[in-house]
């Protein structure tokens, strides 16, 4: 479903379908990280995906025209770009342990180390909350920083007053 998606957005010409589509494939891709056990992850695609950016798409959107220009040219290079990158992406998947393999490295080194010393070094029984507080701090903060600062820019982009150009003004001011 994730990827008739996807295709499905990227033939459609209705930016509103295109808006409902995405929040649709960011459900679909919040669901697959439940599956995968990774429901922080879920949670933050969900919100972020699914919610505020299709809110913003609509918010944008009632702001613009519903329909996309069409090209006058066959974007070839851009094409070619995304088929390299995914042809590389797929080659360095073939270097990554299986899903749940108990011989990954990340079982040897980080988590029993996590699992074992959270509780008393930090002082708190969540492991993931401990993890994304202290160990992962910094991180944590420099995303919150990223999306504060992606979210302001949108606020600014979409709070301009449109000017006439005939009268020199803000079409607010009349």
């Amino acid at each position: 479903m994730l990827v008739v998606t996807a295709l499905t957005i990227v033939r459609m010409r209705s930016i509103l379908a295109v808006v409902m589509l995405s929040g649709i494939y960011s459900f679909l891709m919040a669901s697959i990280f439940v599956v995968l056990d990774a429901v922080d992850v879920a949670f933050t695609e969900a919100a972020v995906g699914a919610g505020v950016t299709t809110v913003l798409g609509l918010v944008a959107l009632s702001l613009t025209g519903d329909q996309e220009k069409i090209p006058r040219r066959r974007p070839v290079l851009a094409l070619a770009v995304v088929i390299v990158t995914g042809v590389v992406l797929l080659y360095a998947t073939e270097d990554m342990p299986p899903i749940g393999d108990p011989a990954a490295p990340i079982h040897h080194h980080v988590v029993p180390r996590y699992l074992a010393e959270t509780p008393e070094a930090i002082g708190i029984p969540n492991v993931v909350t401990s993890v994304l507080a202290d160990y992962r701090g910094y991180d944590t903060l420099g995303e919150v920083a990223v999306i504060f600062t992606a979210g302001v820019g949108v606020m600014l982009l979409l709070g301009r007053r449109r000017r006439d150009p005939a009268a020199g003004e803000g079409k607010d001011d009349q």
